[in-house]
């Protein structure tokens, strides 16, 4: 028994959808199962990030530079 194969295809003018396998033989008989695919979504990373679990450990941009120069800092001690 063959695989199963999934595919994403584009709606083409006037409903038409394409699809092709190389692995198929001519006169053989399929199944063919159309589900529209959910939209994707698209976010900003600042979105993605902001959406994590925890709590941030920096409120800006100076208190990550104050940290990692203390870091630094300490380093050379």
């Amino acid at each position: 028994m063959r695989k199963v194969v999934h595919k994403r295809a584009t709606v083409q003018p006037g409903g038409r959808i394409e699809g092709m396998d190389g692995d198929l033989e001519v006169g053989e008989h399929v199944d063919v199962v159309i589900s529209p695919a959910p939209a994707p979504s698209l976010r900003s990373a600042w979105q993605i990030i902001s959406q994590g679990s925890g709590h941030r450990i920096f409120k800006s941009a100076k208190e990550v530079d104050a940290y990692l120069a203390e870091e630094r800092e300490s380093w050379t001690r």
